[in-house]
């Protein structure tokens, strides 16, 4: 794979936006009423319920949408999902609106925060199971939809909590 190399510009806004993410997720994943324990290993860290992982799947589901190219999503009529990975991420999706209201009507960010995260993790599983460059049509444009609606969710699920989701990491 070719490695791009990033100038100094584009990294220190990247960390801009990773770090800034990470102490604002921090500090509105717990319920409001539970304690709250300060730590930079959690909050930066790649893995687990954090901005960072957040933003490295939206990162990843953007890529697969950038090299993909353009694709029609009415083509798609009578494509059906049948990989497990599909549909539990297409059942996940469709839950979105209905936590946006929860978040609003209980003040609960926590909820979106937890939402996003699971969001992630599903999308990871979808990728590493279900390739969708080099699937054949249709099915490779059903996958990159997907990848597409993830990312779109990620970003403004993101963007709600006031993080910003950087194309490149």
């Amino acid at each position: 794979f070719p490695v791009t190399i990033m100038d100094e510009t584009n990294r220190k806004e990247i960390a801009r936006k990773v770090g800034l993410g990470a102490v604002k997720y921090q500090d509105l994943l717990p319920n409001r009423q539970s304690d709250y324990v300060f730590s930079w290993d959690k909050m930066l860290a790649l893995t687990g319920n954090t901005a960072p992982y957040l933003q490295y799947q939206y990162t990843r589901a953007f890529k697969v949408v950038r090299d993909g190219g353009p694709y029609d999503p009415r083509s798609l009529k009578g494509v059906l999902p049948t990989e497990p990975a599909e549909l539990a991420l297409i059942k996940h999706l469709l839950h979105f609106g209905l936590t946006l209201e929860a978040v609003g009507e209980e003040c609960r960010p926590n909820y979106l925060c937890n939402y996003l995260y699971e969001l992630a993790t599903l999308y990871s599983r979808f990728y590493e199971n279900c390739p969708v460059l080099k699937s054949e049509e249709p099915r490779r444009t059903m996958r990159l939809a997907l990848c597409d609606l993830t990312a779109r969710v990620l970003k403004l699920g993101l963007s709600t909590l006031g993080i910003d989701s950087p194309e490149g990491m």
